[in-house]
């Protein structure tokens, strides 16, 4: 039976399909088996790239952990707490080693960090947190409620000095479990959860540290918190003094394990050391350079990111010191004739804003109510401000070359002097805003001091016609200290000297509202009764300037308060990829 099937298969198949196909080739004269055998290798090809192909529209590239950055800054910790950090190297690395209940987003919203949720009491007096689980400090020991009332507790020890002190003033600190903590307020303060980003000390290893010893503990230099990144080695020179940190990332960090496997801070003695180290390849990361040292880098390609700062520069009168400033059409005037674009142009090199209002741009994330001045012509702001004070009884006197203005009294001068900081910018920023004025036919007596001088001797006892300054709002926009009347005399920072009862009703309601879009209404009001009494001319507010690793995935510069708030969301960074199939990410 066997044979005959096999004769069959013979008679049917006389041949196998592979002996066929060779048989075949044989026939194939030299041009047609070339020919064959380019079109078996374009079919090949073909059917390899279809296929890949295939595989690529399936996959996707995600972040993967892997790589470093060298960030270069200006100056040397001292410390790495949040309680006492007071420098932007402390700053930098504080934010890098510890976390808090509430974390800051670019965005300017705020996430919770340690914390898995949190509840306000319908009178906005009480604040109850619930810590996540498995949360743990760089040495592996579990973060507790006794750990966050260990470090707001030491915030409020006027021991200590800490400038996180005003944040926690008079509030009650209970560890109800060990997984919750409740704050009790005196009264609502709608920016009390933007305290609660502080991040939080580890009690087990400070807890024998008194407060005379603080400053000194050695934990101030060599930092364990519950962060993002840890400190993996710390290179001294030969003074004693750190040269850099390098930090790892944490696996355990509560936002979830960083995808950047290192970053090393490196420390620099002054800017042009810094600029250096950078043109050099030392560092690829740098902040808050003077904006006249960048346009080179700007040429170079560099990758410079920039946010408007919450801090606002203007120039505020003094009533009781110069009682010309008691006239609305002198400080409109002076308002008017002020070119702010040739400031930001010429001073800042085109990094930052010109403003018209007592909030940084982006901060209420409104429409800017108070862009009228913007609006003018820079041709016609001389001959609008001479008209304005044409208009008000103030005559130009050609032999003595000043304003006057006759009362019943006297006979008034506009002139006064504007003192302001010996540095760069500001004293740049005043020679421009006395040539403008001077060019309106106003006498202004320029006044340069030290910033220490200047602070002690001008700011405080109020002995200044104009000012020029800075003010820094923050993100939590509470600006009572800075415009309430209460405020006027130090350690106030009115100084203005503003009084307004409408304005003072405004400004605490916004401190004590609990809804943000009431809060928001509130400051929009209190815009307007600034606008219309001008009791100050505002000029700009300055950018964050960061030149950027090049290599850095997902980044974002939101509004930022202080450079070390450039990491906010360094969790999220990366540099390394992998590709994987899109349906594995969902």
């Amino acid at each position: 039976m066997r044979d005959i099937h096999k004769k069959l298969t013979r008679i049917i198949f006389p041949v196998s399909k592979r002996e066929f196909l060779q048989q075949s080739v044989k026939t194939f004269s030299p041009s047609e088996k070339m020919l064959f055998f380019m079109l078996v290798i374009v079919f090949i090809a073909s059917v390899v790239m279809i296929l890949s192909n295939i595989n690529k529209s399936f996959l996707v590239e995600i972040p993967a952990h892997g790589g470093s950055i060298t960030e270069g800054v200006v100056g040397s910790p001292r410390f790495i707490n949040p309680l006492l950090s007071n420098s932007d190297t402390d700053r930098d690395l504080t934010a890098l080693v510890y976390s808090g209940l509430m974390k800051a987003t670019p965005s300017g919203e705020l996430i919770h960090d340690l914390a898995e949720s949190f509840t306000i009491s319908e009178d906005g007096f009480t604040y109850d947190f619930i810590l996540k689980d498995n949360i743990f400090f760089h040495d592996g020991i579990e973060v507790t409620a006794d750990d966050v009332v260990f470090t707001a507790q030491k915030a409020q020890d006027v021991s200590l000095r800490s400038p996180r002190r005003a944040n926690w003033d008079s509030v009650t600190i209970e560890k109800i479990d060990d997984k919750h903590v409740r704050f009790t307020l005196k009264q609502p303060y709608a920016p009390f959860l933007e305290n609660t980003t502080l991040g939080i000390l580890p009690k087990h290893l400070w807890i024998k540290t008194g407060i005379e010893q603080f400053s000194f503990s050695k934990f101030n230099n060599e930092p364990i918190g519950s962060g993002p990144y840890k400190v993996k080695k710390i290179k001294y020179n030969s003074g004693g003094a750190p040269e850099s940190y390098e930090l790892k990332s944490f696996d355990k960090y509560a936002l979830g394990k960083p995808f950047i496997s290192n970053i090393k801070i490196m420390f620099y003695p002054s800017e042009p050391a810094l600029l250096e180290a950078y043109k050099d390849g030392y560092v690829e990361g740098i902040n808050s350079i003077s904006p006249n040292k960048l346009s080179e880098f700007v040429n170079n390609g560099a990758r410079i990111e920039k946010s408007p700062l919450p801090r606002i520069f203007a120039v505020f009168f003094n009533q009781n010191q110069a009682s010309v400033f008691a006239n609305m059409e002198v400080r409109k005037a002076l308002n008017i004739a002020l070119n702010r674009d040739k400031i930001v142009s010429e001073v800042l090199s085109g990094y930052g804003t010109g403003i018209d209002g007592p909030i940084p741009p982006g901060l209420l994330k409104s429409v800017d109510k108070n862009s009228h001045t913007k609006n003018i012509i820079n041709d016609e702001r001389k001959d609008l401000a001479i008209e304005m004070l044409e208009n008000n009884g103030w005559i130009f006197n050609e032999k003595t070359a000043v304003w006057e203005k006759k009362t019943k009294k006297e006979t008034e001068e506009l002139r006064f002097s504007l003192s302001t900081s010996n540095t760069p910018e500001l004293k740049a920023t005043a020679e421009i805003i006395a040539q403008e004025w001077r060019d309106i036919g106003v006498i202004v007596d320029l006044k340069i001091f030290e910033t220490g001088d200047l602070n002690q001797n001008i700011i405080r006892p109020r002995k200044y016609d104009a000012l020029l300054f800075g003010e820094i709002i923050s993100r939590e926009l509470d600006l009572f200290a800075f415009w309430h009347s209460s405020q006027r005399n130090d350690p106030g920072l009115n100084i203005a000297l503003y009084v307004n009862i409408t304005a003072d009703k405004l400004l605490e309601d916004a401190r004590t509202a609990t809804n943000r879009n009431v809060m928001i209404e509130k400051y929009r009001e209190f815009e307007d009764e600034i606008d219309s009494d001008v009791p100050a001319v505002f000029i700009y507010s300055p950018d964050f300037i960061y030149i950027t690793p090049k290599n850095i995935k997902n980044f974002e510069l939101g509004a930022v308060a202080t450079p070390a708030e450039r990491f906010l969301n360094i969790h999220q960074w990366y540099i390394e990829t992998d590709k994987v199939w899109s349906f594995f990410t969902k």
